[in-house]
């Protein structure tokens, strides 16, 4: 298994682009997270840097925060070794940072892979890219920011959609809906971020942090009616699930508070979750049904079924 890397390159036009390299999706593993926050720090620190650009290797942004963390510190049974990035690197560090950040997603950006996008300040896409937080089928919610920022961006009833159904879309629905920002063919991908980045870096288009956009949220009255609704429905199709509501908590508080406040609710809420026993069966079921794929002595050697051409019926019924 190749080692995980994230590579910080600086072109001569002033671009640093900082890449991901974690196969076969570049999941987010604590030592990926440690990486872009070495690369971010030394990128903003370097006088040759006017930009960045942050994308993922072999066609892929990020699949999203590597699972197989979560369930090390659920058989520890503790949150010693969980990794906490969300103000440090994605707020201080990419949002909050002295030097515009631009992403550049092809693929997939899923989870904490959409989380990162989220809090750069432009968002540049291949065609049929997915975009999506399915953090809820674990039995978590989104840990990165996502709960603030997905809302600041396509608005509260989209948010909720996509987050409670972890309904992911494509980049073409992402623009439409204000997620992204510009479509490109996949060899423009990278051109176009690095010049969306200068010209946000001059001055020429818009130097936007997310967290701090209001002008997607309904007014106070229409969100609140929209948390009534959708915390109803979230009873009504799982009534013995709480990690539902609990989101549509940390993502009222948000609307309510602010988008940093909502940030740390939404990282106290992921803190509490990842220990309950929801999480802890879910993230069981997750690694179980990738085990069924996987069969000794048959998919470890590459064989594969034989075509069926023709099927025989034996009986009456």
């Amino acid at each position: 298994m190749a080692t995980p890397k994230v590579k910080l390159n600086v072109g001569f036009d002033g671009v640093a682009v900082i890449e991901i390299h974690n196969p076969p999706v570049n999941a987010l593993a604590p030592e990926v997270l440690l990486g872009l926050k070495v690369s971010f720090d030394e990128a903003h620190r370097r006088s040759d840097v006017k930009a960045i650009v942050v994308t993922g290797t072999n066609g892929k942004f990020s699949g999203g925060f590597d699972i197989s963390a979560i369930v090390a510190v659920q058989e520890q049974g503790n949150m010693d070794s969980m990794v906490r990035p969300s103000v440090p690197l994605f707020v201080e560090t990419i949002e909050g940072g002295s030097k515009p950040v631009v992403a550049a997603v092809e693929g997939l950006a899923l989870g904490g892979g959409l989380e990162l996008a989220l809090s750069c300040h432009a968002r540049i896409a291949a065609p049929k890219a997915q975009l999506g937080l399915p953090e809820l089928q674990l039995g978590i919610i989104p840990g990165f920011g996502g709960t603030q920022r997905l809302p600041r961006l396509v608005g509260l009833q989209k948010a909720i959609e996509m987050i409670l159904m972890s309904k992911p879309i494509t980049s073409e629905a992402g623009l439409k809906a204000g997620l992204v920002d510009q479509i490109v063919p996949s060899n423009a991908l990278l051109a176009t971020a690095k010049a969306w980045a200068l010209d946000i870096a001059s001055g020429r288009k818009p130097w936007l942090k997310t967290l701090e956009r209001n002008d997607r949220i309904e007014s106070l009255g229409e969100a609140r009616a929209i948390f009534k609704f959708a915390r109803a429905q979230a009873v009504q199709t799982a009534p013995n699930l709480t990690h539902p509501l609990r989101c549509l908590d940390a993502m009222e508080y948000g609307v309510t508070h602010g988008g940093y406040a909502g940030n740390l609710k939404e990282e106290e809420v992921f803190l509490e979750l990842v220990l309950a026993d929801t999480a802890k069966s879910l993230t069981h079921i997750f690694f179980a049904q990738r085990q069924t794929t996987k069969v000794p002595g048959v998919t470890d050697r590459g064989l594969k079924p034989r075509p069926i051409r023709k099927v025989a019926v034996i009986g009456g019924g």
